[in-house]
């Protein structure tokens, strides 16, 4: 059986969620290709023969220059073959490119994806919901089409690298596919928030900080521990603190080993950002609260009370 994972590509390389893909496409016990749309930067073909790709496709021409979601869908069409399964990221892109080629050829479309069992019909268990409940989805088309979640493995180089080949292609894309594109692109401050999703420890904050002078012993908390400061969805809505920190469905998502929310109820919004958290230690006055129900470990009680406590430990404990 041999798989296809679209690939993006970012800051002159392999984009994380397509690694991640990656990773998630060779636990199916498959032979693993890609199809990357556009410019292909150098060095990106060795990175996923570094992660197991036996073949890149490159689709070229004057029609992938700028993003399209339904002319791209045409290059992973033209790139799939007789591929048994078609992957993407659970990206913006990702999903739109799936949902393209999921209407062509007329299957079944399943999105953030968790885990899969390799069958004559495909098994797929997904977040819905925001990832409050797990579902099972069959597939039995081919090829079947998912979206890998973000988070659900973890990217790393495959036990044994390929060797790996670049076949370049020029498939030939509709007019009508290239009326919705890319036309300019506008540029716009650069921000950071690497720090947020690759931070081993991750202190947040919610209403409970009660207003934009109450992040200041979560923040502290969090230089603390080496780790990063992210809040809750209401806290950027009311202007508090810049979305960038964001954790949730639509924000950032996070798997760090250690995940400490503070004030934070725990919406399914929420959760779906911090649900890979190895371990949750919530503090809050609410015993009944979502996250505090969800948590690993607890503590009732008021942040404002409990985080400067726990920092003057922390500080004591050093010298």
């Amino acid at each position: 059986m041999s798989v296809l994972v679209f690939a993006e590509t970012t800051g002159g390389g392999i984009a994380e969620t397509s690694l991640e893909t990656v990773a998630f496409a060779r636990g199916l016990d498959a032979e693993v290709d890609a199809v990357v749309v556009g410019e292909l930067p150098h060095g990106a073909a060795g990175e996923l023969a570094e992660h197991g790709v036996r073949t890149v496709h490159h689709a070229t021409g004057d029609a992938f220059g700028a993003y399209s979601g339904a002319a791209w869908a045409t290059a992973v069409q033209a790139a799939a073959g007789q591929s048994r399964v078609v992957l993407a990221p659970g990206t913006p892109r990702g999903l739109e490119v799936l949902a393209h080629l999921a209407a062509r050829l007329d299957v079944a479309m399943a999105a953030n994806v968790v885990s899969v069992v390799p069958d004559d019909e495909l098994v797929v268990t997904r977040q819905v919901l925001g990832g409050s409940v797990l579902e099972e989805m069959q597939l039995p088309d081919t090829p079947a089409l998912l979206a890998v979640a973000g988070h659900a493995v973890e990217a790393a180089p495959a036990p044994a690298p390929a060797v790996g080949t670049v076949r370049e292609l020029t498939p030939e894309v509709a007019p009508a596919d290239l009326v919705a594109r890319v036309v300019s692109v506008e540029p716009v401050e650069a921000v950071d928030s690497s720090g947020l999703t690759t931070a081993s420890v991750v202190v947040g904050a919610g209403r409970g900080a009660g207003g934009p002078d109450g992040f200041g012993a979560v923040s502290e908390l969090a230089e603390l521990l080496g780790g990063a400061l992210g809040v809750s969805r209401v806290v950027t809505s009311l202007g508090w603190r810049p979305h960038h920190e964001q954790i949730g469905q639509t924000g950032s998502r996070i798997s760090p080993d250690l995940y400490i929310p503070c004030g934070i109820s725990g919406a399914i919004q929420h959760w779906a950002g911090c649900a890979s958290s190895k371990t949750i230690l919530a503090i809050n006055t609410d015993p009944e609260a979502p996250m505090v129900t969800k948590a690993t470990y607890a503590v009732i009680g008021d942040m404002h009370e409990i985080v400067p406590a726990i920092n003057e430990e922390l500080r004591r404990r050093r010298g």
